[in-house]
C-alpha cells in the first residue's frame, strides 16, 4: 500500500509531543487538522508515509502516549 497514513490523538500536546519526536528520528511527518473522516477529541493529527508505519508505531509507543488510533489516509 502506497500513501499517507495519520495518527489521531486525544490532546494537542501529544501531538506535538509526538511531532517532534518522529522529525528528531528522522521520520517525514506533518501536522494537519483532523480529517472529517475520523472522529477525535484533538483538532490535529499527524500525516506520515504509509510505509513507515511500523516504525511510527514502535516510536509512539516509546513515548507512552494514549493515541485515537493509525488509520491509513
Amino acid at each position: 500500500m502506497s500513501g499517507y497514513g495519520v495518527v489521531l490523538f486525544y490532546t494537542t500536546s501529544s501531538a506535538l509531543r509526538a511531532e517532534k519526536a518522529l522529525v528528531e528520528s528522522g521520520v517525514e511527518v506533518k501536522l494537519i487538522p483532523t480529517p472529517r473522516q475520523f472522529s477525535s477529541d484533538c483538532g490535529l493529527a499527524l500525516r506520515f508515509p504509509w510505509q513507515d508505519r511500523a516504525r511510527v508505531e514502535e516510536l509512539l509507543a516509546m513515548l507512552g502516549l494514549q493515541l485515537g488510533g493509525i488509520h491509513p489516509l
